[in-house]
């Protein structure tokens, strides 16, 4: 039986296309009340994932259930209990903005307020505007809209800001931390390390078919695939213990060691300038950013197959 508080469990999920593997037996969890990111290059899986998911694309193995259903058995009892949004708009391009909402409301037994949902979505003031004439970042608060008027418990965003400018993409992203205050439960798929970042709750990296990784941002950021890089400078003169020396100094004096022991390392090198009286001007210590997880988990599928 599937766990109360899950609105996504997925156990060895499989999906090929004819020689194409595209999901290679995944388990996945996303709980309810959660902002969930599927992280991953084109063509690691996640868009074939999520249309599983959504009820649109069958599977060839594994145990899938979304809200307490299995989302391809029992599609109909699921859709007014899911909104989806799609990387592209669908909508009558010359109704206004409050005519489409009305329109979709009209489709669902129990529609959240026309009037509530625009304010949620920030397009009162644009009510009257048709959809020829919102720019793209209140197209995509549109598409939300739309997802969010039947009152969906579930929200699957699929690379909701593809091709967007940076301010659109902050437009769309405030949209979505809305929902969390709402009491949704949202999974999108991204290819964009910041977009997770700032949005989820908890990340599953997909790379060719697989999930390579899973946690919070932060502790996916903290995972040590590489050494983290200790950098400081040292009077000319001055000789280091062995293997605090790094390589050779650059133009302003600065040496660079790599340590899997930053602690370690900076007590040994903080206690060798003490003893010698030496400054250690400029030390840092960098680890790993999201970003350079992420390249190093996915390296292998950047040329993708199946999404």
């Amino acid at each position: 039986m599937p766990e109360p508080e899950l609105a996504v469990r997925v156990r060895g999920l499989v999906k090929s296309y004819a020689d194409v593997h595209a999901v290679r037996g995944i388990d996945l969890d996303v709980r309810r009340g959660e902002i969930f990111a599927l992280l991953g290059p084109n063509g690691a899986g996640k868009t074939t994932t999520v249309e599983i998911l959504e009820g649109y694309r069958g599977r060839d193995a594994g145990e899938v259930t979304v809200l307490g259903q299995d989302p391809v058995k029992n599609r109909r009892k699921l859709k007014p209990l899911v909104g989806i949004v799609l990387q592209t708009t669908g909508v009558e391009p010359y109704l206004t903005v409050s005519e489409t909402l009305r329109m979709y409301a009209r489709l669902y037994p129990h529609p959240r307020p026309v009037e509530e949902v625009m304010t949620l979505a920030g397009l009162t003031a644009k009510r009257d505007s048709r959809v020829t004439k919102l720019s793209g970042g209140q197209k995509r608060r549109l598409d939300v809209a739309v997802a969010l008027v039947g009152d969906p418990e579930l929200l699957f965003l699929d690379e909701p800001t593809t091709g967007f400018d940076p301010s659109a993409r902050r437009e769309a992203w405030e949209v979505v931390k809305n929902l969390a205050g709402l009491g949704k439960t949202v999974l999108l798929t991204t290819h964009f390390m910041d977009e997770a970042q700032y949005l989820a709750d908890r990340v599953a990296v997909i790379a060719a078919g697989r999930i390579v990784a899973e946690g919070t941002p932060a502790t996916i950021g903290e995972r040590n695939l590489a050494s983290a890089t200790i950098r400081y400078r040292l009077p000319d003169d001055a000789v280091p213990p062995d293997g605090l020396a790094g390589g050779t100094r650059d133009a302003e004096g600065f040496v660079e060691i790599s340590s899997g022991d930053v602690v370690r390392d900076l007590n040994r090198l903080t206690g060798w300038a003490i003893e010698h009286r030496a400054g250690l001007d400029g030390l840092e210590v960098t680890r790993p950013t999201l970003e350079d997880v992420y390249l190093a988990l996915t390296g292998d599928s950047l040329t993708g197959g199946a999404g």
